[in-house]
């Protein structure tokens, strides 16, 4: 069973809904992302999405597209991204880690090589933002191969013949966009997710996650009492961007954020 699968069942179990936190590889600097990742899991984070950053990040609001820039202003490359995640992997053999990013990222390195590499260095799962799953083929048969997810993203916009496409190409999980626009928005619509969600399950059985526009503890639970995870991303995000900020200011905020948002989550699993 992959770590996905087991996260998820043993959430399952336990009554709880998982938090997915993200942070952009390599920001503000690559000697933070590792600790940063640790930081999350200490406070409380089931699931970590890494960023791979990216020049046109289009999906993205201003807080990530300035950790993006943050990161390429010191060269962060997709090498630099898996070795983060190796050198996370030395401690840490239980957390499930997706890579999140766009497919401009992946291509220079070629599928078949990037799959190999990512599965080596402990990767579970990819979503690639801008991949449709008509043009998905031959990338999900080089992930196939290794047993990392490939993740897709299903939008409040969708049509019912888009979500049964979308869900049916989607392995690990199904990330549902809570709002139309980009990551940070505020204008959170519980009711509506709640609709999506469950038309969504009319057409898969995989856990399904929500993200965009979930900031604080309130949105969290809010959210938590109708979908399997929640996704945070800027709030976090956020706190890697503060001015001034110091490494340990940083991955204290990171640990206290994560612990709040944790806690409205349900009870922790009693093997994590």
């Amino acid at each position: 069973m992959s770590r996905l699968s087991s996260i998820f069942r043993l959430l399952s179990q336990n009554g709880r809904t998982a938090l997915t936190t993200f942070i952009t590889a390599g920001d503000p600097s690559l000697d933070i992302s590792v600790d940063a990742l640790h930081a999350l899991v200490e406070g409380g984070a089931d699931i970590l999405e890494l960023g791979i950053p990216f020049s046109d990040p289009e999906a993205e609001g201003p807080v990530i597209q300035a950790a993006s820039e943050r990161s390429l202003a010191h060269n962060t490359s997709l090498k630099n991204v898996l070795d983060m995640v190796r050198e996370f992997r030395n401690s840490d053999k239980n957390t499930p880690l997706v890579l999140m990013g766009y497919l401009n990222s992946i291509g220079n390195m070629g599928y078949e090589s990037f799959a190999l590499q990512a599965s080596a260095a402990g990767v579970d799962g990819l979503i690639m933002v801008n991949l449709p799953p008509e043009e998905a083929d031959e990338l999900r048969a080089c992930l196939l191969k290794v047993k990392v997810d490939l993740i897709f993203l299903v939008a409040p916009t969708s049509t019912d013949e888009r979500v049964k496409l979308i869900t049916r190409a989607s392995t690990g999980f199904v990330y549902y966009v809570s709002l139309k626009g980009t990551t940070g928005a505020a204008h959170l619509d519980t009711d509506s997710v709640q609709k999506n969600v469950e038309r969504i399950r009319l057409y898969s059985n995989l856990p399904i996650q929500v993200g965009f526009g979930i900031r604080d503890p309130e949105s969290a639970r809010s959210i938590a009492e109708v979908a399997d995870g929640v996704v945070v991303g800027s709030a976090l995000v956020s706190i890697m961007g503060e001015e001034g900020a110091t490494k340990e200011s940083i991955l204290a905020g990171l640990r206290k954020k994560t612990a709040q948002l944790s806690a409205a989550l349900g009870p922790e699993p009693v093997a994590k």
